[in-house]
Parts: C-alpha cells; sequence; structure tokens
C-alpha cells in the first residue's frame, strides 16, 4: 500500500537549506510570558503612532501647499506633485492602520477567552476593594464631622 500524499511539507526534502531560518535572540527566549505581551504591546503602540504620525504630517503639509500666493507655473507643478506625494503616503499609512486595526480585531477574536474572563474578574475585584476602601474613608469623615459639629 503506498503513502497517503498530502501537501505538508517534508523536513527531509531539504536537510541542510537555510532559507528563511531566523535566530531568535536568547532574550526574547527568556522573557515570561507578561514581558513578552507588553513587547508586542509596545511595537503594535509604536506602528500606530508612527502611522498616526505620518498622516498628521501629510495633512499639515497639504495645507501647507494649499496657499494662495503669486506663484509661477514651475511652482505651482512643484507644489502639485508634492501633494500628490503626500497624498499617497497618507493613503498608505490609512491602509497600514486599517490592516493593524484587522489583525487586532483578529487577535481579539481568535485570543484566550479565558484570560480575558480572569483579567476582567481580577480588575473587578481591584475596583470593588477600592470602592470598600472609599467607602470607609467617607465613613471616618463623615464621623469626624458629625462629631466636631457636635460639640
Amino acid at each position: 500500500m503506498s503513502e497517503p500524499q498530502t501537501d505538508v511539507s517534508r523536513p527531509s526534502a531539504l536537510p541542510s537549506a537555510t532559507l528563511l531560518q531566523r535566530a531568535i535572540p536568547q532574550a526574547i527566549i527568556d522573557q515570561n510570558s507578561d514581558e513578552y505581551l507588553d513587547s508586542i504591546e509596545e511595537e503594535w503602540n509604536k506602528k500606530v503612532d508612527l502611522e498616526v504620525e505620518t498622516l498628521v504630517d501629510g495633512m499639515v503639509d497639504l495645507v501647507g501647499l494649499a496657499s494662495i500666493n503669486d506663484k509661477d507655473k514651475f511652482r505651482i507643478a512643484q507644489e502639485s506633485f508634492q501633494a500628490q506625494t503626500r497624498a499617497e503616503s497618507m493613503v498608505r499609512a490609512a491602509n497600514t492602520l486599517l490592516s493593524i486595526t484587522h489583525s487586532m480585531k483578529l487577535l481579539l477574536l481568535l485570543s484566550d477567552e479565558a484570560q480575558i474572563a480572569h483579567r476582567r474578574d481580577a480588575e473587578l475585584k481591584v475596583v470593588q476593594e477600592e470602592k470598600e476602601k472609599a467607602k470607609e474613608q467617607v465613613a471616618v469623615l463623615l464621623d469626624e464631622m458629625l462629631q466636631g459639629s457636635s460639640k
């Protein structure tokens, strides 16, 4: 009987190949889960900040180029080209932001729901403890005020 055919790559095909093998730094391997997730979050934040900054700078430049002055044809053509290139970079930045939001939606949909529920419950517990402490402080202050006014 013949072996079933699949489309799974077999590592024996190129045993000495080094294509697309990435060396993983030891620092990443040594990170715990929270540190790793924090670093990933920081990378996402940097990407978003960079693209938003590109959009803001592009808009500022477009507004600056839209000034109405006495311009010759060369200056008009030059500003037209600058406006087109700025608009194209803004479109690329907007598409990148759309891609980032799509990726984040997928990450949320495919994430571990138990972990999300655990974090939510832990946060709720902390908030309830803070609420109880605040109630106790208010009660103490109110007692002090009432005792001070009755004297």
